[in-house]
């Protein structure tokens, strides 16, 4: 009995010392009120305890009673002397009994302590479940374990134990882990824009550039322990062991940062593109996973890695601004591909995103001007719900042009049109989370991609031309160059050319984000066309109501980390496009440098997020499931509580500041 308690005052002994010389204290002072309750408090807890001591005392000695009494001596034997640790504990977890081998697994006394205190991991559940799971690999300490349990009756009572059997595998793991380390990853590593930043530096120095470029590669290959492989211009191959894998993911691959700080005069950054592949049965499966890795990571508009660990893809670096490319061979490719690919189809249908902004209709106009006269069939453009400015340039096409009288189509109606020599244009998304009609996209084998957006996780594989270009302003803008190429003598209608500019000055903010020389080619196109920047203006307008909905919107804002606004928008406000209008707003405010505006349209959450681009937006929304680009990105988030996802995005926000994205 007393060996039992003087663990308690062992334990106690310097938190009783001090309250009483506190209760002392109270009493020399003349506080004798306080000391007299100190008191009682004091006693009234060792009491507690002393109490809750004997109760473990009193479960201990009859699980030791009942178990003498119920178990053969032989039995008894074994169970103390099993080579590995066993304890005992009853149904509510306490333990009650452990052999000697346990000291092996916990240096202090456990006795009467609770599993759960014990061992601190919410798995453990399991072992005191119906089921009895082991708990495979359990680290305690240095050591790993395989944790089984067994459900035993032996109380007459009908009250049931279980012992809990710790099987030391640590040798075990250390090997598995050695063999996992020892596998290979495939790594493609491509520099980004090279003839264009060979381009941007003085005839002297390209050559030094170049051979810097690949001395940072190669002695990045080496430091790593990689086999290392030159197998075009600016692209090559390394293969790589895990371990090593591992402390580059550690490290977020500081190789983006080296070969950007490469400095030869030259006006553009050089960044790199690196695709890797993981976890695939055999080597060809990693280098097939490092070439989507890769592509992928172009997609996104290079300056990242992109690792494909079977089906999970995990993301490092994207933080820089895209390079506008001044070649335009790849439109007029892309431009001719398409006439030929709608010249072999019976009708086309062209379908954007859901809740389709200007630039997505602008688009999708633009490209009905050009191929509804290349193909024997009918094209039509996919639309369900509109805003105000897209419904503008709608209604004035179809009160002015005959031909646009049946060109505008519900889903619901398209998908009776569709045939096996039908193909799917689809503009201004990549994301098959986001198209407009994932039954059409289901319905047609031909899918052609035009998109701006950095390319998605989840974005459309199986299409037979694909024309994603991130360093573009907009859709429009590709659509409009395109056009050049599909038909040199074609000429837009003053409102499709309209429609098409008002989609670059909605992306571009005015001329003022991602604006190259490219865009002002593709403006200055649309503008001889017969385009009027007043008609566009227009299209924009707000009245007093709208005007006061956003100053609510903007009212409601809350800073966080010094610069960056989050607001939602009031119960009465359902319209993405005043929500994406008021997160522009916001950016106006004097030290802001990213926005976010929150937005509940029937059961989804929809974040729009603007930024100038220290902060990425693209990948603060991402973890949200969104995309977008580095200055301006959405999310749709299926959720009934605003509040939920306004967490959810300030964690996101917490987590991109904290790895420094």
């Amino acid at each position: 009995m007393k060996k039992k308690y003087r663990g308690f005052y062992d334990q106690n002994l310097s938190y009783i010392f001090i309250s009483l010389i506190l209760i002392i204290l109270m009493f020399v002072y003349g506080h004798y009120r306080d000391a007299i309750l100190a008191l009682i408090v004091t006693l009234f807890f060792i009491g507690y305890d002393v109490e809750k001591l004997r109760l473990k005392k009193d479960e201990w000695k009859n699980f030791i009673e009942d178990f003498s009494s119920s178990s053969d001596i032989a039995a008894r034997n074994i169970l103390i002397n099993l080579p590995f640790p066993v304890i005992i504990v009853s149904e509510k977890g306490n333990v009650l009994w452990y052999n000697q081998s346990i000291s092996n697994v916990f240096n202090d006394d456990i006795l009467g302590n609770n599993l759960s205190s014990v061992i601190q991991d919410k798995d453990l559940s399991n072992l005191l479940s119906k089921d009895n799971k082991p708990c495979k690999n359990f680290k305690i300490k240095e050591k790993y374990y395989d944790i089984y349990s067994s459900r035993m009756k032996i109380f007459e009572k009908n009250k049931e134990i279980f012992l809990i059997y710790f099987y030391d595998v640590t040798d075990r793991h250390e090997f598995e882990e050695e063999i996992s380390n020892c596998k290979t990853s495939v790594l493609l590593v491509e520099v980004d824009n090279l003839d264009e930043v060979v381009k941007s530096t003085p005839e002297d120095k390209k050559p030094l550039l170049k051979a810097q470029i690949e001395t940072v590669i190669i002695s990045y290959a080496k430091h790593i322990n990689a086999m290392f492989k030159k197998y075009s211009t600016g692209k090559y191959v390394l293969v790589i062991q895990d371990k090593q894998l591992k402390k580059e993911v550690e490290k977020r691959f500081e190789i983006l940062d080296q070969i950007r700080e490469i400095d030869m005069q030259n006006s553009l950054a050089v960044t790199l593109s690196i695709g890797i592949g993981k976890s695939g049965n055999t080597p060809i499966e990693n280098y097939n996973y490092a070439v989507l890795a890769k592509e992928l990571a172009l997609g996104r508009g290079g300056d990242q890695v992109v690792i494909k660990d079977g089906e999970q893809l995990l993301f490092y670096g994207g933080n820089t601004k895209e390079v506008e490319k001044r070649t335009k061979v790849r439109a007029r490719v892309i431009g001719q591909s398409l006439v030929e690919l709608v010249k072999e189809s019976t009708n086309v249908f062209i379908m954007g995103h859901v809740n389709p902004d200007i630039d997505c209709i602008g688009g999708a106009i633009g490209l009905y001007s050009v191929l509804s006269s290349k193909v024997d069939g009918d094209v039509h453009i996919v639309l369900d719900d509109t805003s105000s400015s897209v419904e503008g340039i709608v209604n004035r096409l179809v009160e002015n042009y005959d031909e646009y009288k049946n060109v505008f189509m519900r889903s619901s109606d398209c998908i009776e049109l569709i045939d096996q020599g039908s193909i799917l244009i689809l503009d201004d998304v990549n994301s098959r989370n986001y198209v407009l009609s994932e039954k059409i996209l289901e319905e047609i084998s031909k899918v052609v991609v035009i998109d701006h957006h950095r390319r998605a996780a989840n974005y459309i594989k199986d299409t037979i031309l694909s024309y994603i270009e991130s360093y573009a302003s907009s859709t429009s803008e590709l659509v409009t160059e395109m056009i050049q190429y599909m038909d040199e003598n074609h000429k837009l209608k003053p409102i499709e050319a309209e429609a098409l500019l008002a989609g670059i000055v909605v992306d571009t903010k005015n001329f003022s984000f991602k604006t190259g020389v490219r865009t002002f080619e593709a403006a200055a196109f649309l503008r001889k066309n017969g385009a009027d920047t007043i008609e566009i203006k227009k299209l924009f307008s707000n009245d007093l109501e709208n005007y006061i909905k956003k100053s609510e919107i903007i009212k409601s804002a809350r800073v966080f980390h010094g610069n960056i606004a989050i607001a939602i928008c009031p119960k009465e406000i359902d319209s993405n496009i005043m929500a994406a209008q008021a997160a522009d707003e916001l950016l106006n405010i004097t030290g802001m440098k990213a926005s976010f505006v929150l937005v509940k349209i029937k059961n989804n959450i929809l974040i729009s997020g603007r930024s100038f681009g220290d902060i990425n937006v693209q990948v603060v929304l991402e973890a949200l499931g969104g995309g977008g680009h580095i200055t301006m990105a959405g999310a749709k988030v299926k959720a009934s509580s605003t509040e939920d996802v306004l967490n959810s995005l300030v964690k996101a926000i917490d987590k991109y500041l904290e790895e420094g994205e």
